[in-house]
């Protein structure tokens, strides 16, 4: 592939792990060169995701060493690889990437990201960029938890932070598969939402409603919703394990409360309930990279669907601050995606 690739880029720096915006800052740094089974991205969108912000904060289930670029997922061009086939096919082709993991040094929020071949999906012809730079840590997730779901036969589901754009896909995805979801939020106007997409009005609570646990049980109790999908922890994973049937499991896959989750012994010695953590790249690591790329395709069928992402703002890098408060203050607003080839 001919491609010109500079020496140096524009990247967002974190430079303190405290969650302030004046924490970030754009600098110019050396484009980096892949090694064995690596290939280096040339970046198109990067979005900020929940995990992003508790990155940031220092919060994540990994720290890097700081200086840092943050930023788990985006899409973008692969134009150089390092040794190994898969990497060198890469090369030329549109890709979602990922850097969630601890052993890779920078993140996507920047020009130009280096990853791992093996956290690369080739993108079908039909798949935008934009729609493609959210495709892996919130559609795969939502998927993956549907068909933890249908695997297991659960007859319903229970979720948390329904509104979130996960929220929302996992909304769809029970139409979709005929599996009834009950979505508990925080606002009133967050049960609109759920509405206008379909989703059954007595499967939706609210919270912050004075009877919200009585309505809770006596909605995951007839239904047989023993799965539970918990963004929240903190009291909401004792509540939500309290309402369910016996026997039930929730698995915590956030911890947007920033609290430990709570959970009542007498729920786990005389009701047989656990609770469990979910981690996407773990669950994906259960699959073969054949079985990732089969899953990959499956989900992009779905981006302009069921899994679509809604996006609320699109900003240069140069605005990575004024973007990181624009989401964390308006989150079921859809995503605020960092575009680098955009100019102030």
């Amino acid at each position: 592939m001919n491609t010109t690739i500079p020496e140096s880029m524009r990247a967002v720096e974190l430079r303190a792990y405290d969650g302030r915006p004046e924490s970030l800052a754009l600098v110019e740094k050396p484009v980096p060169t892949p090694g064995s089974g690596q290939v280096l991205v040339r970046m198109a969108a990067s979005p900020i995701n929940p995990s992003d912000l508790m990155f940031i904060r220092g919060f994540y289930g990994f720290k890097k060493r700081l200086p840092v670029v943050p930023g788990f997922e985006g899409s973008g061009t692969v134009v150089a690889a390092g040794r190994g086939f898969l990497a060198r096919w890469l090369v030329g082709r549109r890709v979602a990437c990922a850097t969630a993991s601890p052993d890779i040094r920078d993140g996507t929020w920047a020009e130009f990201a280096l990853t791992s071949a093996q956290l690369c999906i080739p993108l079908r012809r039909h798949v935008d960029l934009e729609q493609a730079a959210m495709m892996l840590v919130n559609p795969l997730s939502a998927w993956a938890l549907m068909d933890i779901a249908r695997r297991g036969g659960h007859r319903a589901v229970v979720q948390t932070a329904a509104a979130s754009a996960l929220g929302r896909m996992v909304v769809r995805l029970g139409r979709r598969f005929g599996l009834p979801v009950i979505s508990v939020v925080r606002r009133a106007e967050q049960m609109e939402i759920l509405r206008t997409l379909g989703a059954d009005a007595e499967h939706i609570l609210n919270s912050g409603d004075s009877d919200f646990d009585r309505r809770l049980m006596e909605t995951c109790r007839p239904l047989g919703a023993t799965l539970g999908f918990d963004a929240v922890a903190g009291e909401m994973t004792a509540r939500l394990l309290k309402a369910m049937p016996p026997r039930s499991r929730v698995l915590v896959y956030g911890a947007l409360s920033l609290e430990p989750c709570r959970v009542e012994p007498a729920s786990l010695i005389f009701e047989g309930k656990k609770v469990e953590g979910f981690w996407l790249s773990e669950w994906l690591r259960q699959h073969s990279v054949l079985g990732q790329l089969r899953l990959a395709r499956r989900v992009q069928k779905l981006l302009a669907t069921e899994l679509k992402s809604d996006v609320q703002a699109r900003l240069p890098l140069s605005k990575a601050a004024q973007a990181l408060k624009q989401y964390a203050t308006n989150m079921s607003g859809g995503k605020v995606l960092l575009v680098p080839t955009m100019t102030d």
